[in-house]
């Protein structure tokens, strides 16, 4: 019942309440972003789905208009040439990932569940296939951002990713969402290389 349709409304009713409440500060972000650097405020990019459909998740740009767009932050050789100075405190804090509650209310997203894989990433999402974790909605958090985040490497990511798939009710998405405070707060599994190797 949850898993069918609650979950869909839950995400809905809380992400719009959400999005009222926080529209000071999405308004304050996207004039910090369009002022830092030039460019949009808004970052596209093709990500992996429910059912591997491609989508357009959306973040806040954090890293300058030149940066490569279909790589991992933490692939790039030197990542910090390209990370702009709102963007190092936007991604350190995960507020880059607010606009995504738009990828959430347009039901191409949820609040909890495996965080979207790049169109490109072929081997997680064929991970992620043998434990059933492409036929959820992907998430803003996710069980495994809570258990390790940029630490983990792909074959543990993607069982921690089953794993939520296999448990997915209405109280371990609240467990995914109180640790996810928790986490952000801390900065817990962000990988700080150069700059902030932390872009799943």
């Amino acid at each position: 019942m949850y898993r069918k349709y609650l979950k869909r409304v839950f995400d809905f009713v809380v992400v719009v309440l959400a999005s009222i409440i926080l529209s000071p500060i999405f308004l304050l972000l996207c004039l910090l972003v369009k002022f830092d650097t030039k460019g949009p405020v808004f970052f596209k990019q093709r990500r992996i789905g429910m059912g591997k459909s491609e989508f357009l998740i959306l973040k806040f740009r954090s890293m300058k208009i030149d940066a490569p767009r279909d790589q991992p932050t933490h692939l790039l050789e030197n990542p910090d040439i390209y990370i702009t100075r709102v963007g190092k405190f936007l991604r350190k804090t995960s507020l880059d990932e607010l606009p995504q509650f738009f990828n959430i209310i347009g039901g191409q997203m949820s609040i909890v569940g495996p965080r979207p894989a790049l169109y490109n990433q072929h081997d997680l999402v064929a991970m992620r296939d043998e434990y059933g974790a492409n036929d959820v909605r992907p998430g803003l958090t996710g069980w495994a951002q809570v258990n390790g985040r940029d630490e983990l490497p792909i074959d543990v990511k993607s069982r921690y990713d089953g794993e939520y798939v296999e448990k997915m009710s209405f109280l371990f998405d609240l467990k995914c969402i109180a640790r996810t405070f928790k986490s952000v707060s801390t900065a817990d599994g962000i990988v700080e290389g150069q700059l902030m190797n932390r872009k799943d």
